[in-house]
């Protein structure tokens, strides 16, 4: 297979996320149906989480196991240092955004201020959409990664083991737009589909990406960095969307959506796991 026929399916894989993403149009659902959605949603990010750990954390142990320390100390600092990036500049990036709107907009002696014109684009988005945006970087530096196994597995000739990545993170995908999908279900002003293109885009795009820099350039140590930030990136949005589903107060319901939402993630990996064999 050649490298541009790789390279098409590689986008395909992460143009599936866009399947999930017209539930977000919804109007006004059962407020349990929004609950189960944003559970869902949480669920398939702690899936997320786990994977992109395992992921990130093979290469380091393996060179723990290795007794290579060099090499081990280079990849836990890349590790670490990704993870606490992707946390930590989206928490402070956060206190950022609430301090311009707690702040006055009018000061002594100044001209009033157009507030809309003050305001960064993130911040004209409502809250709902905000988390929505946030799940969609998570997920798409998630995908990065992904992007990159695919594209290296091709470039080593391993076109078999490609193609069975690229229909595993496909079905990924697919339930992934649930969850970006989820906090925006039920908004009065609903979500335009550019805006939901957008959101697709950011969240699959870089699967298509990972995969021409996988292809072009194997790197390790880039898989392992960019797995560190995505990690801390959806641990992030997994503590909002923790707080959101608090606030539903359907306890037993978000409970076992959040269930659902794990298995549902954990299937899909079996499945690729099992196609791989």
């Amino acid at each position: 297979m050649s490298s541009p026929q790789i390279l098409v399916l590689g986008a395909v894989a992460g143009s599936t996320i866009l399947l999930g993403l017209p539930l977000a149009r919804v109007r006004q659902p059962d407020p349990r149906l929004q609950a189960a959605l944003s559970a869902l949603a949480t669920g398939i990010l702690v899936f997320l989480l786990w994977d992109v750990l395992a992921n990130g954390l093979e290469p380091v142990e393996n060179a723990l196991d290795a007794s290579d320390w060099g090499v081990f100390a280079g990849r836990a600092a890349l590790m670490g240092g990704g993870f606490v990036l992707g946390m930590m500049g989206l928490v402070y990036y956060d206190r950022w955004v609430r301090n311009r709107r707690r702040s006055p907009l009018v000061g002594p002696g100044a001209a009033a201020v157009d507030e809309f014109a003050t305001r960064s684009w993130y911040e004209t988005l409502s809250p709902a959409r905000q988390l929505a945006l946030l799940i969609a970087v998570g997920i798409g530096l998630h995908n990065f990664g992904e992007g990159l196994a695919i594209g290296q597995s091709a470039a080593a000739g391993e076109i078999s083991l490609a193609l069975t990545l690229i229909i595993g993170f496909g079905l990924h995908n697919a339930t992934e737009g649930f969850g970006i999908a989820g906090p925006m279900c039920g908004e009065l002003d609903r979500p335009s589909w550019g805006f939901l293109g957008l959101l697709g885009l950011i969240a699959g795009g870089p699967t298509f990406i990972g995969t021409v820099v996988g292809q072009a350039w194997v790197s390790e140590a880039l898989s392992v960095a960019f797995f560190g930030v995505a990690a801390g990136s959806i641990l992030f949005v997994v503590i909002q969307l923790m707080n959101v589903n608090r606030r539903f107060g359907y306890a037993t319901l978000v409970s076992w959506m959040l269930v659902a939402g794990i298995v549902l993630g954990f299937a899909t990996d079996f499945v690729l796991e099992a196609v791989a064999g």
